[in-house]
């Protein structure tokens, strides 16, 4: 059902092929369906290779190269899992700068699964409460984080959630961090 909870609100979405399609399709149409206005950024143009646990489902179509995403132009960012996908994202530099970006302006990160291996390579989790899929939590403690097996984590201005199963509890604190980051940057402004 179609809302306005989130009329105008920009989320990009970082992903490239094989990111876990659940973590990406799921959210995006739960975004889609309040209004929100999501854009899919990739490292190339055309399409992407979506995954059902790194084996090759559908694909894609790219709205944006990240070469050529300005990322002062989104409200939020939406990290979906894959590890393949997550491992080459956080091996490309104007990824970890979008996202520091966002990180610095405290603007909601979402993500699920690996996808926060993005943040981990930009330095942004020492100290931060967060969860990822079970696998690569020393990726993430390493790095200073204090990880969590639950469905869902906030702090501050980052969501995790662990792998494809805890969608429909991601989808709901997701709606809902964007939404007060909503409210509270029209109340600010």
């Amino acid at each position: 059902m179609k809302t306005d909870r989130l009329s105008k609100f920009r989320v990009a979405i970082l992903a490239t092929d094989l990111f876990e399609e659940s973590e990406l399709i799921e959210p995006r149409r739960v975004l889609d369906e309040a209004g929100a206005m999501t854009t899919v950024i990739a490292p190339h143009d055309g399409e992407i290779q979506a995954g059902d646990h790194g084996r090759p489902t559908g694909k894609i179509r790219v709205d944006l190269r990240l070469a050529e995403a300005d990322p002062a132009r989104f409200d939020a960012v939406l990290l979906p899992g894959g590890s393949v996908s997550s491992d080459a994202l956080r091996n490309e530099p104007l990824a970890r700068d979008f996202v520091r970006y966002m990180n610095q302006r405290r603007k909601p990160i979402a993500f699920i699964c690996h996808g926060g291996w993005l943040l981990a390579a930009a330095q942004l989790v020492r100290g931060r409460y967060l969860t990822s899929y079970p696998a690569i939590r020393d990726d993430f403690t390493d790095a200073g984080a204090h990880w969590y097996d639950r469905e869902v984590v906030r702090d501050g201005n980052m969501l995790s959630s662990r792998r494809p199963a805890d969608v429909p509890a991601f989808n709901r604190a997701m709606i809902d961090m964007f939404v007060e980051e909503m409210a509270h940057s029209r109340y600010v402004a």
